[in-house]
């Protein structure tokens, strides 16, 4: 058994963990592979990942359709190196010796794929730049 202890881990939050943190999850999954721990939750999760946040993701070769929102834990929080919020605002926990970054990006619910593509492509951007840091 590895040592998970040694990975640097992301917790990412959004209001209904349904648009945004799924695609930041699943970008840094994606591109980092086993090198980091990652979560993602909201503060009020919807029933299900938002339908044109999945296509965009399809778009470029990331499956996300098995994915279901999760409600934000303060263990979730307390088990993250870095966790990064996208727009839940006062609902986020907070704890000391955490890095907290807060990304203020579009919320996609209620858009189409074309309005979630440009939020898709500036999410994959800012995670390069996250990975160039933490691992």
């Amino acid at each position: 058994m590895s040592d998970t202890a040694a990975l640097p881990s992301v917790l990412f939050v959004c209001v209904h963990n349904a648009g945004r943190s799924q695609m930041a999850a699943a970008f840094l999954t994606h591109l980092a592979g086993d090198r980091v721990e990652v979560r993602s939750a909201g503060s009020a999760p919807a029933d299900t990942v938002n339908l044109a946040v999945v296509q965009a993701m399809s778009e470029v070769g990331i499956d996300i359709s098995a994915q279901v929102p999760k409600v934000l834990t303060a263990e979730a929080v307390q088990a993250s190196d870095v966790v990064i919020t996208m727009g839940c605002g006062d609902s986020c926990p907070v704890f000391p010796g955490k890095r907290y970054l807060d990304w203020q990006l579009p919320d996609p619910a209620g858009q189409g794929v074309g309005a979630v593509r440009p939020i898709r492509d500036e999410i994959e951007q800012r995670i390069r730049g996250l990975i160039d840091e933490i691992v």
